[in-house]
């Protein structure tokens, strides 16, 4: 029972991070943001790696920094759709991971899908057709999210054959190092070098980088040597419902009508795909949220 009100509480965390990262992004330039949140990301797990980074050898480097790379795109393009669009809808809309994984699964390893997760693959399309036409959103910011949704689904798809080769631990703070390192040239370019300031800023950083990155995924991998994949995969299907529920709360998120359906319809085609998509699923306590 443990195990799983811990695994609740570290995705209602990941729910508030919406908030708190849409705020940030008001007075805080967005590589520049995703930058230091990995840098503290990589600070927090090289402590208990620093022993096991060694067991990576070259080819681990090599493929740990691809599916980094990977990775950071998948926020980067999560977290400029969120400064366009609502809390509300990109937590529903990242949410959409669920049902693409699968669908990565198949198309490049032809793994079986099941008709649940085709009917919710549909649902989730339909969901966020109603959610692309409300006014309190933006179209652009959902289709941003969605592609970086797209690419955690793919990110996980391919970690299914590369985790059992590695070390999780060191293999996950080689990830968020060359997200970090990407992230970092990326800024430097821009011209978004600048130090944090101010508690909404500060805030933000340490939630997401210490405890919804490093510290959740140490929480994970205790909760998931105790708990099934498929329980924590149906767990992490909450995600979405705390982020609608804060950006509610917190944000002032009013989607209307069609909004909420649209969420609703969204949540229904992961609720329907989430049993079939579980052994599809279970690296994830490994993989999608080590960053």
């Amino acid at each position: 029972m443990l195990p799983l009100a811990v695994l609740v509480l570290v995705t209602a965390v990941w729910g508030i991070t919406f908030v708190q990262t849409k705020d940030a992004l008001a007075l805080y330039p967005l590589f520049a943001f995703l930058a230091v949140r990995f840098a503290i990301a990589v600070l927090v797990l090289a402590v208990p790696a620093a022993g096991r980074l060694r067991s990576l050898r070259r080819d681990g480097v090599v493929v740990g920094a691809a599916l980094g790379a990977l990775l950071a795109a998948g926020y980067a393009l999560q977290t400029a759709g969120l400064h366009r669009t609502t809390v509300s809808a990109a937590g529903f809309v990242t949410g959409m991971y669920v049902v693409l994984t699968p669908v990565f699964a198949f198309a490049l390893f032809r793994m079986r899908i099941a008709r649940a997760v085709w009917l919710g693959v549909a649902l989730a399309v339909l969901g966020l057709a109603m959610l692309s036409g409300v006014s309190a959103g933006s179209t652009v910011g959902d289709l941003m999210v969605l592609g970086g949704a797209a690419l955690f689904a793919l990110q996980i798809a391919l970690m299914e054959r590369a985790a059992p080769r590695y070390d999780p631990l060191a293999f996950t703070t080689a990830e968020m190092g060359a997200a970090f390192v990407g992230f970092a040239v990326v800024a430097l370019v821009a011209g978004q070098v600048e130090l944090p300031h101010g508690w909404t800023v500060w805030g933000a950083l340490l939630v997401t980088g210490v405890f919804a990155s490093a510290v959740a995924f140490l929480v994970q991998a205790w909760a998931q040597q105790r708990t099934s994949a498929t329980q924590t995969a149906l767990i992490f299907s909450l995600e979405p419902v705390f982020a609608g529920i804060f950006g509610f709360a917190l944000a002032g998120d009013r989607l209307g009508l069609v909004g909420w359906a649209g969420c609703a319809v969204i949540l229904g085609g992961i609720a329907a795909a989430e049993p079939a998509a579980a052994r599809t699923l279970s690296r994830l306590v490994r993989v999608r949220r080590a960053a």
